[in-house]
C-alpha cells in the first residue's frame, strides 16, 4: 500500500502547528503517511512504537524524534497505555531566512537523521526538561492566544532548534565515530585545529584532500555549520587571546604571529567574533 500525503492547510505566512499534548491511540492513527512540512515528536505519556523511514522505535516518555519533510512515518500506541505526545510541524521557510552567521544550522539534527536514518534523540535530562518546559509554554500560547502569540511561538520553537543543535550527537568527532565524517575531512579538520596558521585556506586544504574546492566547502560547512575561511579565523582568534593574556608581545606581533597579515583585518576580525578590542580583552585581565 503506498502511503498516503497528509494535508496541510497552514497559514503561508506563518506554516507553523502544533499539536500540543494530543492523545493517541490505536483509533486515530493515520497508516504509512508523509507530508512536506517538518515534525518534532515529543512523548509526554504512554508507550508504543514509531515506524520511520523502514526502522522501528520503541516510544517511551521523554523520547524526541526528528522527521524531515517527506520521510515516510506511522505511530502505532499500545493499547493499554495510549501516547500523549506533542507534534510541532513547520515548514523550512519559517526558520531559516532569520538565522544569524554560519556557526549555526537550525536543520542539522534533521539533516544528521536523513543521513543516518536515526530519527530518534536521546535528551539529557537537563535538555529534556528545558524542552518539556518549551513546549508548555507553547501549549499556553495556543490555549490563551494574546496578542503576539503567533511571535511567541516562533521563538519557542527557535529555542528548541537550538538546544537540539546543540545535543552531544551533533558535534563533529560524535559524527567523526559514527563514520559520517570522510577521512579526508578528519585530517583537515585536525590540521586546522592542530595549527591554523601554517594549514591554508580553501584552496590548500581542498587540494591536500584531493577533492574538488567546491565538494570541501560544502562538506565542510555542512559539518561545522561555518565556511572555511570563518572557522580558520576563529581558531586563530582563539590563538590570539591566549597569547594577548599569556605573553607581553605587542598586539601586532601577536596579529602576524597569528596568521593576520593587516592590523584592521585583525581589529574586526577579533571585534566580531569577541565583542571587543584586542587591547580592551587584554586590559580586561589586568
Amino acid at each position: 500500500m503506498e502511503p498516503i500525503r497528509k494535508p496541510f492547510y497552514v497559514d503561508p505566512i506563518f506554516p507553523l502547528e502544533v499539536v500540543y499534548k494530543g492523545l493517541r491511540d490505536t483509533g486515530n492513527e493515520l497508516p504509512d503517511h508523509l507530508h512536506d512540512l517538518y515534525e518534532i515528536v515529543y512523548i509526554h505519556e504512554g508507550s508504543g512504537t514509531f515506524f520511520i523511514d523502514h526502522s522501528l522505535y520503541e516510544k517511551k516518555p521523554g523520547d524526541l524524534y526528528l522527521i524531515p519533510g517527506n520521510t515516510i512515518h506511522r505511530s502505532f500506541p499500545s493499547a493499554d497505555e495510549p501516547i500523549v505526545s506533542t507534534a510541532i510541524f513547520f515548514a523550512p521557510s519559517l526558520v531559516q531566512t532569520f538565522v544569524l552567521g554560519n556557526e549555526y544550522d537550525p536543520f542539522k539534527g534533521f539533516d544528521i537523521a536523513r543521513k543516518t536514518r536515526n530519527y530518534k534523540l536521546t535528551l539529557p535530562k537537563s535538555v529534556q526538561l528545558r524542552i518539556e518546559a518549551t513546549i508548555e509554554h507553547m501549549g499556553h500560547e495556543l490555549q490563551e492566544k494574546n496578542e503576539g502569540y503567533r511571535q511567541a511561538l516562533w521563538l519557542q520553537l527557535q529555542q528548541i532548534l537550538l538546544e537540539l543543535f546543540r545535543h552531544p550527537m551533533m558535534k563533529t568527532d560524535t559524527l567523526a565515530a559514527a563514520g559520517l565524517v570522510p577521512q579526508w575531512m578528519q585530517s583537515a579538520l585536525h590540521d586546522i585545529n592542530l595549527d591554523p596558521v601554517q594549514c591554508g585556506g580553501l584552496a590548500e586544504l581542498s587540494e591536500k584532500a584531493c577533492v574538488s574546492a567546491g565538494h570541501f566547502s560544502r562538506v565542510f560547512k555542512q559539518l561545522t555549520g561555518m565556511n572555511v575561511t570563518d572557522y580558520v579565523n576563529a581558531k586563530r582568534i582563539a590563538k590570539a587571546k591566549e597569547l594577548l593574556l599569556s605573553s607581553d608581545d605587542t598586539i601586532e606581533t601577536i596579529a602576524q604571529g597569528c596568521g593576520f597579515q593587516g592590523m584592521r583585518h585583525f581589529y574586526e576580525t577579533f571585534k566580531k567574533l569577541t565583542g571587543e578590542t584586542p587591547k580592551s580583552y587584554r586590559r580586561k585581565d589586568k
